[in-house]
């Protein structure tokens, strides 16, 4: 992707010929995505045959070519250093001095940015479109209840014990409190359909709470950055933004009903080739500019764009087409997620990282005990396992590494508070996956789950 050069590169030395600047910004391109869909690919191959989440090889991967690691991929205001050898490789193909490279790597990476947000704005749509709202209303009190305790215990203890035991301020401690409510469908959904229990009472009253979960979780965070941006905490305004944020999403499920038709008659009559793929992008489009017009993210924009077409008849066709756009460019935005992350503050031995680390199991502690309270929440004269319920809402998964971009996006988190959550994410989705399998082995070989069962 090529722009005028005295556009993007105003401050480089006029005596390189606009030809090899092009040439060095064409390979530092190519060379970027080389790096980053060969580490993530090699670490998610890698995670999938350990039976854990390909998302966290992907994380892993920006950890390791990022500016924690390799230095290959540096978001500029990470202020890290470009890898030398990589620097001496681009100025000598393209033919210019090896000090501009770093100028150019960075003037041009907003690009790269720029298609990592389009991949986490497809994966949250993605997301709402495989909401089953049919299914959430079918054990919709247990999942409710499930749902608001899975968001209000963790996100009241974190945010609390992070203002009074660790005296951070008010707009990051709300931030990671609502980082710590989300739950991961994916990655859970996958746990119980490879054991059989994906149609049970429980495996149903924690996918309808998980929806729920990220329904609640978007529209904190949602009103969290839209504070954050303004500066100043003034309860009017944040009111608005919660009832609007509401609303946004009440209108985007009622609209599943009704203008979903419209927009299937409309996909029936066109012909040309990318019909289906094309018409749902521009349902995302216009639903991040409706929520950004309204002083919403986009990104609760393009989760309810998902939840609009959740009720078409063309679902499978959306999903067919939208899941490898999701898997392209979404694995670009959890590597830059992982590039970005210091994890030098985690580092022990550094006296000056251990007050961040008790941070960090301090979030852990809470996630991890928040959804499992969220388990016995609810009332229910059907025998339920809550356990189960309870491990299902553990994993934060990819929307807590959403969440996690979002807020190092908008500038609202320290190193060490990235860190915290980023360890956070990581130790409940790997927890997770491992708990849940051996208490539902251990439920089926002794008898007291029939796998199969489908709920009442």
């Amino acid at each position: 992707m090529l722009f005028p050069q005295a556009m993007i590169f105003p401050t480089v030395i006029m005596e390189v010929s606009s030809h090899n600047l092009e040439v060095a910004e064409t390979l530092i391109s190519v060379i970027r995505f080389l790096v980053i869909f060969l580490a993530a690919r090699t670490l998610a191959e890698i995670l999938v045959r350990l039976q854990l989440p390909t998302i966290l090889g992907e994380l892993l991967a920006g950890v390791l070519v990022g500016s924690s690691g390799l230095h290959l991929i540096v978001p500029p205001d990470t202020q890290a250093p470009l890898n030398d050898t990589f620097s001496t490789l681009i100025a000598s193909l393209a033919s210019i001095p090896s000090v501009d490279i770093s100028q150019i790597y960075s003037e041009t990476f907003p690009i790269l940015q720029g298609v990592a947000t389009l991949g986490l704005y497809a994966l949250l749509f993605l997301t709402g479109l495989e909401s089953e709202l049919d299914e959430l209303v079918a054990v919709g009190a247990e999942a409710f209840t499930v749902a608001v305790a899975g968001v209000v215990i963790p996100f009241s203890l974190g945010t609390i014990g992070l203002m009074s035991i660790f005296h951070i301020d008010l707009i990051p401690a709300v931030f990671t409190g609502a980082s710590m409510t989300a739950t991961s469908i994916g990655i859970t959904a996958s746990v119980f359909g490879e054991l059989g229990y994906l149609k049970t009472r429980e495996g149903q009253i924690v996918i309808g709470a998980a929806v729920l979960d990220d329904i609640l979780g978007i529209i904190i965070l949602a009103v969290v950055v839209a504070i954050a941006s303004g500066g100043i905490f003034d309860p009017g305004p944040t009111l608005q933004l919660i009832v609007a944020a509401g609303i946004f999403v009440v209108a985007a499920i009622g609209l599943s009903r009704t203008a979903a038709p419209v927009f299937d008659w409309i996909l029936d009559r066109l012909k040309a080739p990318g019909e289906v793929v094309v018409a749902a992008f521009l349902v995302l489009s216009f639903s991040c500019f409706a929520a950004t017009a309204i002083g919403l993210e986009a990104a609760l924009g393009a989760f309810a764009g998902g939840l609009i077409l959740s009720s078409s008849k063309h679902i499978h066709a959306i999903r067919e087409r939208v899941a490898p756009l999701v898997s392209l460019f979404a694995t670009i935005f959890f590597v830059l997620v992982g590039a970005g992350m210091d994890l030098s503050v985690i580092d022990p031995t550094n006296p000056e990282n251990r007050a961040g680390l008790v941070v960090a199991a301090f979030l852990f502690v809470v996630a991890v005990i928040g959804k499992i309270a969220a388990g016995w929440s609810f009332f229910s004269k059907k025998p339920t396992k809550r356990l189960v319920v309870g491990l299902g809402m553990m994993p934060r998964g990819e929307v807590g590494l959403i969440f996690l971009g979002l807020g190092t996006s908008a500038g609202l988190l320290t190193p060490s508070l990235e860190a915290a959550i980023l360890l956070m994410v990581i130790g409940s989705t790997f927890l997770a996956p491992i708990l849940l399998r051996l208490v539902l082995k251990e439920n089926t070989s002794s008898g007291s789950i029939p796998l199969t069962s489908n709920p009442s």
